[in-house]
């Protein structure tokens, strides 16, 4: 089935006489007529017990994103850094390290560059635009995975998700990529090599900015019996022996990080923000289409002013990104835009605060138009040098486009630009 339809009706088959609509299963815990029952889910965990690390709705909506993202399974967290991080603990502990692409979002630096580091964690971050020789050389002995954004939040870089997927395997580890701001609308990742997609579902899957969430997608591809990973072929004592490999085959990463994580750290989302976000992806398609359609009308009106400095969007021809969006996002770009106003930090502000229909805040691929000043918001704890890495200047504006009508949405803009 293609997107327009798995969006409608994968995850959840009505049986007959049951609702239609996907129902909210709002409870903590699930009745068994026996307590061998239960004792023996927690030595193979089959059924839902408990709502800390499964849940009927939850479950059917992680299987909609993994058949839209061509995964063998899928787990919902609380938020998009929390799937981040339990992407990196499923892999790497104390001692170990990992590569990540140095464009990628603020939050995302600092959680890797600092958090991480406090547990024993380095990550080492590469020019995702340098050859494949140069990043290869920045792997150490202990490296577990490497990190990239599809596009980057907020410098729009576009990654070369093959050639990442050719380092990490010739290294025998896995890629994970962020496939936010895409969406396996746009970009499927699994197709191009990577082995783990991650999405903060808070954007463009809800859409609607009505709950924050999060998913971590399996592609069921890496071979987890190749190369040093006791963790994934070894009896797991803290859950009775389980051998994650020879106990759940193809989706042994994802059954480990809910198994090992989610029971630990219980960032689970409620079934209540599962319903919302599958209200989210029901539309996913149409959204994509219009959010392409009015971010290049933007990123074209942008160019075209004398006030404006530089303008960052990857379906622009002569962007930077053009050759690798065409190849990897041939039906669009998203709707988020970034560009540099002249005048540095100064004039940015001026027209942010300018606007009248766009909305200053701390949100981005919403369904209404949204900015923000990622130097002095998202990305206020990066340091100088990492935020040039980041792609971060201070005049740098990250304008995401809503659903408006594309009239309106310019005029907004016109209108603002005179105060600049």
């Amino acid at each position: 089935m293609l997107d327009e339809t798995l969006c409608l009706h994968a995850g959840y088959e009505p049986e007959n006489g049951a609702p239609g609509v996907m129902p909210i299963c709002q409870s903590t815990t699930y009745r068994f007529d026996s307590t061998e029952h239960i004792g023996d889910l927690f030595d193979m965990p089959t059924a839902h017990m408990y709502s800390r690390f499964s849940n009927p709705t939850v479950e059917a909506v992680e299987k909609k994103i993994a058949a839209l993202e061509g995964g063998a399974g899928a787990m919902c967290t609380s938020s998009g850094q929390a799937a981040s991080l339990l992407s990196i603990l499923n892999l790497c502990s104390a001692g170990d390290s990992f590569i990540s692409a140095s464009t990628i979002y603020g939050g995302t630096v600092n959680l890797f560059s600092v958090t991480l580091k406090r547990f024993g964690i380095e990550c080492i971050f590469v020019d995702a635009d340098a050859d494949e020789e140069t990043i290869e050389k920045a792997f150490k002995e202990n490296t577990k995975a490497v990190f990239g954004e599809t596009i980057a939040n907020p410098a729009l870089a576009v990654l070369d998700i093959e050639k990442f997927a050719r380092i990490a395997h010739k290294k025998g580890v896995p890629f994970i990529v962020d496939n936010t701001f895409a969406t396996p609308v746009l970009c499927k990742p699994i197709c191009f090599g990577a082995d783990i997609v991650i999405h903060s579902t808070t954007k463009y899957m809800d859409g609607h900015a009505l709950q924050v969430g999060g998913v971590i997608v399996d592609s069921g591809n890496f071979d987890w019996t190749k190369g040093n990973w006791p963790d994934f072929c070894e009896p797991d004592e803290s859950y009775h022996g389980v051998t994650y490999t020879r106990d759940f085959g193809r989706s042994a990463y994802i059954a480990k990080a809910r198994m090992q994580l989610m029971r630990d750290f219980g960032c689970y989302p409620a079934a209540h923000s599962a319903f919302l976000l599958n209200i989210g992806l029901e539309t996913l398609p149409l959204r994509m289409e219009r959010y392409c359609q009015n971010g290049l009308a933007v990123a074209k009106y942008f160019a075209a002013s004398p006030k404006i400095e530089s303008v960052s969007y990857s379906a622009l021809p002569g962007d930077r990104y053009y050759p690798l969006a065409q190849k990897y996002l041939p039906k669009g770009s998203c709707g988020v835009v970034s560009v540099i106003i002249g005048g540095g930090k100064k004039n940015a502000v001026r027209f942010m605060d300018g606007l009248r229909l766009a909305c200053n805040e701390v949100h981005v691929a919403d369904i209404r138009t949204c900015v923000l000043h990622p130097a002095s918001a998202t990305h206020r704890q990066l340091t100088d040098e990492q935020l040039i890495a980041a792609g971060v200047q201070p005049g740098l504006i990250r304008f995401s486009t809503g659903l408006e009508n594309i009239a309106d949405i310019l005029s907004d803009i016109e209108q603002s630009l005179k105060n600049v």
